[in-house]
């Protein structure tokens, strides 16, 4: 049911008008970027490119630096977001998979909506089309998808609003999304990359090779699609122009955004407003001579997540508390804005870490992955706050365990290692735990690929 303006909404104990509860509950501007890692910022520490707006966010929030994605593919990663439910359990695990009739009305847009907020989307939605149809989701479209005017619509609709009511934008971008263009020689459409000479590219990253005991169902895959993996025959040089047209890319998105963080400051909306930042996943960038998203490494499944409290409580504050970026993002939303989280969802509110400085969200998170595109592959990530278990369902070395405080690069798989067996054998029983604890309709197949304990 929505909301008018006459409707009385209770809070607390006392009924109060709608316009006096809007004053209390903070305002929600979601940003969103495709492809991005989690290290693609300066406020990152990466000296390879420029991300101003990006660090204005940090400096006004609190940096995640250990969120992971739902699912590393745009379609997948952005159900999870909405319906708060993995794609697994919903069945949108690849691209272009309409979200279930039922699952509608319970998705975030129609929660928040239903508890009084404007809701606005812009830009990219893929869940499952491309632009968000209007009225649908709980959302009125403010601008389809495409990157050029997408700022432009949401400062317009900023400065237009209605005040008295509470909001929720979404400002959704494509790139450094267009790096899939680049690779494939094509023109990149929504921002252009300009030639640069080899010696003001950046170098190859320090995991740059093929790590011993990678899962070879990694190169299995790239093999069956040339059309996604064109870098299989890229020399090191042009993996060096590869990262700099990414960087680009990221540093192009990074001025739209810019423009509703200006807007952010010129109405002060940081007073009662919550901001977030992240991407729907990331991008190899030349890690292990990856390109795209799909694969389980670090660079592919950690994205950046940036949280902006209202009064900037707690800004500049970086925290290594687990996130999934992605499942995480509807109880988060519905615990600022009074909305109810509707039954099976298991995401945990990181806004006790945002606000209160909690030092986790919860013990271990989950990122699924399904290479439908190719050879069909499916494997898990369990992240816990020291090692990095990932499990892949064929090939050699298909099960791996990284030391993520000493190895984030990924370059020493400790699960051939057998004094390392006993964090294997725990993190395989997570994942045993994750899977009965998250019912969907292959998991009787999905447990069958768990190895059995040494």
């Amino acid at each position: 049911m929505k909301f008018t303006p006459n409707r009385m909404m209770m809070l607390g104990t006392a009924v109060l008008p709608l316009t006096m509860a809007a004053q209390q509950r903070p305002n929600i501007i979601y940003i969103m970027t495709d492809q991005q890692c989690s290290r693609a910022m300066s406020c990152a520490g990466n000296t390879d490119l420029k991300t101003p707006a990006m660090d204005r966010l940090a400096a006004n929030g609190v940096r995640f630096t250990n969120a992971y994605c739902t699912f590393p593919l745009s379609g997948p990663s952005r159900s999870g977001m909405f319906t708060g439910l993995y794609p697994s359990e919903t069945g949108m695990n690849e691209n272009d998979i309409p979200m279930p009739e039922e699952l509608k009305e319970e998705s975030l847009g129609c929660l928040v909506r239903d508890t009084g907020y404007d809701c606005v989307y812009a830009g990219k939605w893929h869940c499952h089309t491309l632009s968000i149809p209007n009225d649908e989701f709980g959302f009125t479209n403010i601008h389809d998808n495409g990157d050029q005017g997408l700022a432009e619509a949401c400062v317009d609709w900023l400065r237009h609003r209605d005040r008295k009511q509470p909001f929720f934008m979404v400002a959704s971008y494509i790139n450094p999304h267009n790096i899939c263009e680049y690779a494939r020689s094509q023109r990149t459409p929504h921002a252009r990359v300009e030639p640069a000479n080899l010696e003001d590219c950046p170098n190859l990253p320090d995991n740059f090779a093929v790590a011993p005991y990678d899962a070879t169902v990694l190169q299995f895959e790239k093999e069956q699609n040339y059309a996604l993996y064109p870098t299989m025959s890229y020399g090191k040089d042009d993996w060096r122009k590869y990262r700099n047209a990414y960087n680009r890319l990221v540093e192009a998105v990074d001025a739209e955004i810019g423009k509703i963080v200006d807007e952010i400051d010129r109405q002060n909306l940081w007073k009662n407003t919550v901001i977030i930042f992240t991407s729907d996943h990331g991008d190899g960038n030349g890690a292990h001579q990856w390109n795209q998203k799909t694969a389980l490494y670090e660079e592919v499944a950690c994205v950046p997540l940036i949280v902006c409290a209202p009064g900037k409580k707690n800004a500049g504050t970086v925290t290594e508390a687990l996130v999934n970026s992605g499942i995480d993002l509807l109880p988060s939303i519905c615990d600022w804005t009074g909305a109810k989280v509707p039954a099976r969802r298991q995401g945990k509110s990181y806004r006790p870490v945002v606000e209160k400085g909690a030092a986790q969200v919860q013990d271990y998170v989950v990122t699924e992955t399904n290479f439908n595109q190719t050879g069909r592959s499916i494997g898990w990530i369990v992240r816990t706050p020291k090692y990095k278990y990932i499990l892949y369902d064929k090939g050699q070395y298909r099960e791996q365990l990284f030391d993520m405080e000493n190895d984030r690069g990924e370059m020493v798989n400790l699960a051939v290692e057998s004094k390392y067996q006993e964090e294997v054998e725990r993190h395989r029983a997570m994942l045993v735990e994750w899977l009965e604890s998250h019912p969907g309709p292959n998991r009787a197949r999905h447990m069958k690929f768990i190895p059995e304990t040494y």
